[in-house]
């Protein structure tokens, strides 16, 4: 595939990394400051910043280019461009998280939310440990994590730096320096606690879930997610 990566950080090239070892051609290297013509390549990879992430995805469906993207910060917008996607026949795949091993633990903590929905006695929360270079707080991940949660539970709100309650499952948001990601959900009681946690040890299982993702893409139409690309449906 001729890939266009659309930010250039940490990211992008640890995707350029991956991708050249699949056998991949990198032939667009924008980090925000460059114009490029993107119907030269087959795909598109956006790990950008969240003000250009909409502007980017946008340009790539508008011109039947395949993109996928791991941009977190910016989907108050991922409406429109599902529309836009849907219009133009396009196709999309946005993931607040591409690891493998994150989209597994997506299925976990929503299993075990499921099991713990009868035990008001157990109160939930979420914390997320990143990298102090990280923009947005919660991170995507964190926030899907507790969309998970209050698909399977009576709670109908996520809160940051929040106490416990009823209806809100607080997430703490922890930045230091060289942490790629840990994300813990913990159930406490006055007994026990239950917790599940995943931790990356660097960025290659984040870049090696998105070119997958991209390789999947190619030739196919609609929105998706990882769930579709990991047959975890």
């Amino acid at each position: 595939m001729k890939i266009a990566l659309l930010g250039y950080g940490r990211m992008g090239k640890e995707i350029e990394k991956v991708a050249l070892q699949r056998g991949h051609e990198i032939i667009i290297k924008d980090s925000g400051a460059t114009t490029y013509d993107i119907k030269k390549a087959d795909i598109a990879i956006d790990f950008s910043i969240p003000d250009a992430a909409f502007k980017n995805i946008s340009h790539c469906i508008e011109n039947q280019i395949p993109v996928i993207s791991g941009t977190t910060g910016w989907l108050e917008k991922y409406h429109e461009i599902v529309e836009l996607c849907n219009h133009k026949k396009g196709a999309f795949i946005y993931a607040s998280n591409f690891s493998v091993g994150v989209n597994i633990f997506f299925e976990l903590n929503k299993q075990l939310a499921k099991m713990m929905q009868n035990l008001p006695q157990y109160n939930i929360a979420i914390q997320e440990i990143h990298h102090t270079k990280k923009l947005d707080a919660p991170s995507g991940t964190a926030i899907t994590l507790a969309e998970g949660i209050i698909e399977n539970t009576d709670k109908i709100a996520w809160e940051l730096d929040a106490k416990t309650s009823e209806e809100n499952i607080p997430i703490t948001a922890i930045r230091t320096p060289d942490v790629p990601g840990t994300h813990t959900t913990t159930y406490s009681s006055l007994v026990d606690t239950i917790a599940i946690k995943h931790t990356a040890h660097n960025r290659q299982g984040f870049a090696l879930g998105a070119v997958i993702a991209a390789e999947w893409l190619v030739n196919k139409t609609g929105v998706f997610s990882m769930r579709d690309v990991l047959n975890l449906g």
